[in-house]
């Protein structure tokens, strides 16, 4: 997952780039995050749309091949999956689960190390509170990657606090495991 180590006054940083996926069977969002010197920086960001009225396997499909063509032209090094929440519609929990599944086969397929969250881990590593609102998450995103405006939609603001997680629970293991 390293792309390399820069080394400065005693401390080594991690360099890298991570695509981060906000699943979605109509609306996908994702974010392509490089984070070197401690700076996490916007590469890229959007969503994957397609309307509800096609069958769900054409948008997996669909959802699978746009990821595929994401992942070559911008080369993370991980991809970072928000897991489904399950409150209280079960089945769209499970369409979710399918577009999770979905950017984790995408990531498997390119031989890239797949990680997963839970919401309340990305709201933590984000914003300091395991339940923030969505607005508080896309303000923080915004401050961190020192945006003029919060990215939108929702759905590319959540890819990129994924992703942005993902950059600070692996810092934390790197510092835990120089201990």
């Amino acid at each position: 997952m390293l792309a390399g180590l820069l080394c400065g006054k005693g401390t080594c940083v991690t360099r890298m780039r991570v695509l981060g996926v906000d699943p979605g069977t109509r609306v996908m969002g994702y974010g392509i995050i490089d984070s070197e010197c401690d700076e996490p920086a916007l590469v890229a960001c959007g969503i994957l749309a397609m309307p509800a009225s096609v069958p769900i396997a054409k948008r997996l499909d669909y959802l699978y091949r746009e990821l595929i063509k994401i992942i070559r032209l911008y080369k993370p090094n991980a991809v970072a999956v928000e897991q489904p929440f399950v409150a209280k519609n079960v089945q769209s929990a499970l369409a979710i689960g399918r577009a999770q599944a979905t950017a984790l086969l995408a990531a498997s397929s390119r031989k890239l190390p797949a990680f997963e969250y839970t919401p309340a881990q990305i709201k933590q590593r984000v914003a300091n509170y395991g339940a923030s609102s969505k607005e508080q998450i896309q303000e923080m995103v915004r401050l961190q990657l020192r945006l003029c405006q919060a990215p939108e939609p929702h759905d590319a603001a959540d890819a990129l606090a994924c992703a942005i997680c993902h950059i600070y629970e692996t810092r934390l293991n790197d510092r835990l495991s120089q201990q």
